[in-house]
């Protein structure tokens, strides 16, 4: 199923043909990879970068993917291989008077820590250039693959601003706080390789004639992942537990494991094991 996002933000279904004309594309996955959705940035001539419309069509499908109890995982991904998001779309930002701007990133800031919290994993799949408030989304994915035409940067401090989506606060727990200040304070581009050295991103990948080598590997790695509430579980420990000392996340852990022990996924898997088969999870 495909869905796209057009400038009126209504929610419709279109062909692949028709989609093209979105700036935004949901697509949820079907046949073996039931449960992966894929959300597209589509703003090719303006290097995918966030206008308020595209903000909005990203919240619209945050909120569209987020109670689907068959989701598995998410993957985000652009439509060009020139640029995964570049950012805020500077171009509108210059008509945008100073009582605008504070909202404006204030929505950004909103949309970037609702994909954060979306409760299955998320993966980016960056390819071309991911800079400014594109990164920062990358960011608040749970894992990144970059492919090698990637150059990824928090380039504000070089417009005299600075990361205003979360930015200073995710990059600072991914890569230590004494790189992420080097990144920050020079604005500098990282390529996929020194990205994937630093812990930046989960993996690198060579580009492929079709420029989309980040896209099928970000799918491969979303396959391994099969519908469970442990997933969800495991999730909301991870993310609500890196936040706190370390007694307060192991009793989040605790309150978190309290939760699989209902489920029939626990005991599909038990019984999988007894029967030496493959369990068959369905999230339940």
């Amino acid at each position: 199923m495909l869905r796209s996002f057009a400038r009126s933000s209504q929610i419709f279904r279109l062909s692949r043909a028709a989609s093209a004309e979105s700036e935004l594309i949901l697509e949820r996955l079907s046949g073996d990879d039931k449960g992966i959705a894929v959300i597209s940035f589509n703003r090719p001539k303006a290097m995918n970068s966030f206008s308020k419309n595209m903000v909005k069509c990203m919240r619209e499908a945050i909120d569209d993917v987020k109670f689907d109890s068959e989701l598995r995982a998410v993957v985000v991904r652009s439509t060009s291989a020139k640029a995964f998001c570049t950012g805020a779309d500077l171009k509108e930002r210059a008509g945008m008077s100073p009582e605008e701007v504070g909202p404006f990133v204030a929505t950004l800031r909103r949309m970037v820590r609702d994909f954060y919290d979306l409760p299955v994993p998320t993966i980016a799949a960056i390819d071309g250039f991911a800079l400014g408030g594109g990164l920062e989304f990358a960011l608040s994915a749970d894992m990144r693959i970059a492919s090698s035409s990637a150059k990824m940067g928090l380039t504000e401090t070089k417009l005299a601003i600075i990361p205003g989506a979360g930015g200073t606060q995710t990059i600072s727990r991914i890569i230590g706080v004494a790189k992420a200040k080097e990144l920050i304070f020079t604005g500098r581009f990282v390529g996929s390789s020194e990205a994937e050295r630093i812990g930046l991103v989960n993996r690198a990948v060579e580009q492929n004639e079709d420029s989309n080598a980040a896209y099928l590997a970000a799918l491969d790695l979303a396959r391994e992942i099969k519908p469970q509430v442990a997933l969800r579980m495991a999730k909301m420990a991870i993310n609500n537990g890196s936040e706190v000392d370390l007694n307060s996340g192991l009793a989040i852990e605790q309150m978190c494991y309290a939760q699989v022990i209902p489920t029939q996924d626990r005991l599909e898997g038990l019984l999988a094991f007894k029967e030496k088969r493959k369990p068959v999870y369905k999230g339940h």
